[in-house]
């Protein structure tokens, strides 16, 4: 990746919090934005024809490039990560899958390393505090009541770097541990649960703020039992996650969701395993095997979907191209709103001076990705573009 003194960037769209501007200047610094707006100057690099988003923010991603953050070894976590950061992810979330507890521990230590490092943004625990009649890709042998000892001993062991824990709350401990996390400013999120609505509102009274991957691994919606979805969609204080592949959720049932709760309350992300970026084939999630074929990841014998192969340029693309969301909703539900859940929106979420250089080009036509830049350097494609040599 080329280091990037001071550079600036010309003749772009640029998706910016107060709107879209067009053929707009942008000066990158060292790792950081050293402006917005100005002249075009000899040296410019020439965008014209592209548009520039923030780099998009994964809250729940299991692995990709054929690497996952479950296998405990820290050069998987690094092609996992650089392989997300290939299309256009530049804050990660590493997420783990139900497995014995000394495994998740040794696990944590691992990645914490990485969070050290600034290759990854934090941890998230998927399980094993999940219910058994909904535990989707986890082996129930494996699952956990969410006691808050046992909470507690997962998230000390990423050394204040666990950012996310998912877990029933209508399992027993369910709510205290809400409260735990809550009370160690650590999300805790509803997911993989068979919880009815007034014990999912009781959830969120008691301090969860997510729904993992809404709709998923869930009860669905009855009229006269409108289960957890209701709940969490319908109150304000909880984002959502969304898979937008068009595996996990019908399109219309996305455009529902997000007609609901709105831009700032839809986290798309990925939820993707190791194949995430390669092909079809047999590939680990945690203890378990998973067949991708076609590119839609599922177990063996047919019984769950276990994940997707999705990454965040895809997501990007079809919530324009297939959702008619504008730009300005895609980079809000991709950049800003899971930043803010990061308590990370002094560093990145949006395009603003004094925020970390943390950059996606896309083609302003067909919205494929074209470059990527993370803390000032290009991780993709930066090379490639011409210099103003005139103003």
């Amino acid at each position: 990746m080329t280091v990037l003194d001071r550079t600036a960037l010309s003749g772009a769209r640029l998706v910016l919090p107060g709107g879209v501007v067009d053929g707009d200047r942008l000066t990158v610094e060292g790792t950081r934005i050293a402006g917005l707006g100005g002249e075009t100057r000899p040296g410019d690099l020439d965008l014209t024809g592209h548009t520039v988003v923030p780099g998009f923010v994964d809250l729940h991603v299991h692995g990709g490039g054929g690497a996952s953050y479950t296998s405990g070894i820290a050069e998987e976590a690094l092609l996992a990560a650089r392989t997300h950061l290939e299309h256009g992810t530049t804050t990660t979330v590493a997420s783990t899958v139900t497995g014995e507890i000394d495994d998740l521990t040794r696990q944590a230590a691992v990645l914490s390393e990485l969070v050290e490092d600034a290759t990854l943004a934090g941890i998230h625990f998927e399980g094993p505090f999940i219910s058994h009649n909904r535990c989707g890709a986890h082996r129930p042998d494996l699952l956990r009541d969410p006691d808050p000892a046992l909470v507690r001993k997962l998230v000390d062991a990423a050394r204040g770097h666990a950012k996310m824990v998912t877990l029933a709350p209508e399992l027993p401990g369910g709510l205290d541990s809400v409260r735990m996390l809550a009370d160690l400013g650590i999300i805790a999120a509803v997911g993989h649960t068979d919880s009815d609505y007034t014990t999912t509102l009781e959830a969120i009274d008691a301090g969860a703020t997510v729904a993992t991957h809404l709709f998923n691994a869930m009860p669905g919606i009855a009229h006269r039992a409108p289960g957890p979805i209701v709940a969490l969609l319908e109150d304000e204080r909880v984002t959502v996650e969304l898979i937008n592949d068009g595996v996990h959720l019908h399109p219309s049932v996305l455009d529902l969701a997000y007609g609901t709760a709105g831009p700032n309350r839809v986290a798309l992300i990925t939820d993707a395993m190791g194949a995430a970026g390669m092909g079809d084939g047999l590939y680990p999630l945690g203890p378990l095997q998973v067949r991708v074929e076609n590119g839609v990841a599922m177990l063996p014998d047919g019984s769950s979907i276990a994940g997707s192969t999705l990454t965040l340029d895809r997501v990007f693309q079809r919530s324009l191209l297939v959702h008619g969301l504008t730009l300005a909703q895609t980079v809000e539900s991709l950049c800003a709103t899971p930043a803010r859940l990061l308590g990370l929106t002094d560093s990145i979420g949006s395009l603003e001076t004094g925020k970390l250089a943390d950059l996606v080009v896309v083609d302003s036509d067909s919205y494929d990705l074209v470059a990527v830049m993370r803390h000032g350097r290009w991780a993709v494609g930066g090379d490639s573009f011409p210099t103003v040599t005139s103003a």
